[in-house]
């Protein structure tokens, strides 16, 4: 739990204090983009194999070692000197994240009978809530208490007492437990993965500083060949040992490929907006941190509300209607503040902002808690664990590539990115025009996803309800 928490706050409480990050270091745009982008990248990269390790080596081994080196590389953070060791920092505490949460459900799974299952994840559930809802919260504060002085670095320093006390209390009360048949590791598969993310997202997240040169589009331009290399070597793997990266099996399933197209373009949407609304209210309206962390609030809770009914009472009964309901909830929300944003311009006040945050949270809750359900619905079940995974990992990498895309959808058209003020708040509703392109796809790929909840949501609704705003660690809220 105490690592769950940690984790979900970290990936919370950064956007928050962007802005103090970037004045204290005088970082680039493309280096503050690293600073949240690098973290998901690493997270995503390394799910499925941190998952696996645990198996194999052990997940109270596995969990111990991720939460020790989260803990080092949160100390890194919060002394580093300039930008290119701050994102050097993050990428190593998003690898050792991955390496931490696969083990903390699955030590719960392993740890309690069934009959007790529904309790641990319901105080899971309401653990993850509190940390979606107290992150922003706690960077505001942090950043405007401005403690000993060090502005931003308490947001990651903050974890030295709470990741030490989970080693302990993880070295104490932890069982260890392996996978009876483990599968082997795929190395090469995680290579050739991680390669083809990094093709995409670096070009984006560099290109725009670089004058966009012919190497980025070049990059760009070879990932479907990488892509392609990673599916003719994750057959040859299943030929040879049967233990791939990713089942491709699972991909004949309409419903299962149609909920990764989901998870992906959730995270884009996602990605980009939660940056740029940082931006927008500190960078462009000037706003505080604490007066911009307080601003989110509405949004936080709405979604933790929302992804609790939705899970217990709406999913069972209607479906992938929640889900779509959902996806044109949040559009709603997000073409309601771009309608107040361009009204009030540079004197909209944040609680004329509420209204159309709750809508977004509303909307959001509908769809994050359900849609792991509803892609697993028709998932072997020899095959869950790897589809899990594969979620996860999916809806990370999708939050990396949103960030990426930032350089175009929202720095792109900010001529003097050193003159604060209104051209950030004209780039933000820019940006969410895009946000709402996105919901719409999203929308129209969720009716490949079942029609009604599986027998298995529907049972287990009540056993899981609680833990309904567990689906927000994937999301950075706020």
């Amino acid at each position: 739990m105490t690592a769950a928490f940690m984790d979900l706050v970290d990936v919370t409480i950064v956007n928050i204090a962007i802005p103090s990050m970037r004045a204290d270091l005088q970082a680039s745009t493309s280096a503050i983009q690293w600073i949240t982008a690098g973290y998901a990248l690493a997270f995503a990269a390394g799910l499925i194999t941190g998952g696996r390790l645990g198996d194999i080596y052990g997940r109270k081994r596995l969990f111990l070692i991720g939460i020790s080196g989260f803990t080092a590389a949160s100390l890194l953070c919060g002394i580093a000197a300039d930008p290119q060791m701050l994102v050097a920092s993050r990428l190593l505490q998003g690898s050792m994240a991955a390496m931490m949460v696969p083990q903390v459900l699955a030590i719960i799974h392993v740890t309690f009978p069934p009959h007790e299952r529904g309790k641990v994840f319901g105080l899971f559930g309401a653990i993850v809530g509190l940390g979606a809802v107290s992150g922003p919260m706690l960077g505001a504060l942090l950043t405007e208490w401005n403690v000993a002085g060090l502005e931003w670095r308490p947001i990651f320093l903050i974890n030295l007492p709470v990741g030490i006390a989970g080693v302990l209390l993880g070295r104490a009360f932890i069982t260890e437990s392996k996978a009876p048949n483990a599968l082997k590791l795929d190395l090469v598969g995680v290579v050739l993965a991680t390669l083809a993310m990094v093709m995409v997202i670096y070009p984006l997240t560099q290109g725009r500083e670089n004058d966009w040169p012919l190497w980025g589009f070049l990059c760009m331009g070879a990932v479907p060949f990488v892509i392609a290399g990673f599916i003719a070597y994750e057959k040859h793997k299943i030929a040879k040992d049967g233990s791939p990266l990713v089942e491709l099996s699972l991909f004949k399933v309409k419903s299962f490929a149609a909920g990764i197209a989901v998870q992906l373009t959730f995270g884009i949407a996602t990605g980009i907006f939660f940056l740029v609304w940082t931006l927008m209210m500190q960078m462009g309206l000037g706003w505080s941190a604490l007066r911009s962390g307080l601003t989110g609030i509405p949004f936080s809770i709405a979604v933790s509300l929302a992804a609790g009914l939705s899970v217990q009472k709406l999913v069972p009964r209607f479906g992938r209607k929640v889900l779509q309901a959902g996806a044109l909830t949040m559009a709603a929300g997000v073409l309601l503040y771009i309608f107040l944003s361009d009204h009030y311009g540079m004197e909209i006040a944040s609680w004329q902002m509420a209204a159309p945050l709750i809508v977004m949270g509303l909307g959001m809750g509908l769809i994050v808690a359900p849609l792991t359900d509803a892609v697993l619905s028709e998932v072997p079940r020899e095959h869950a664990g790897s589809a899990s995974g594969l979620i996860n990992s999916t809806g990370q990498m999708g939050n990396a590539l949103g960030l990426g895309l930032t350089s175009v959808v929202y720095f792109g058209v900010i001529d003097n990115e050193m003159v604060l003020g209104a051209p950030y708040v004209d780039a933000f509703r820019t940006a969410l025009w895009w946000v709402v392109a996105v919901l719409v796809v999203i929308f129209s790929v969720m009716f490949a996803l079942p029609r009604k909840a599986a027998a298995g949501i529907a049972h287990e609704a009540e056993a899981g309800a609680a833990a309904g705003p567990v689906a927000a660690e994937k999301v950075p809220v706020g």
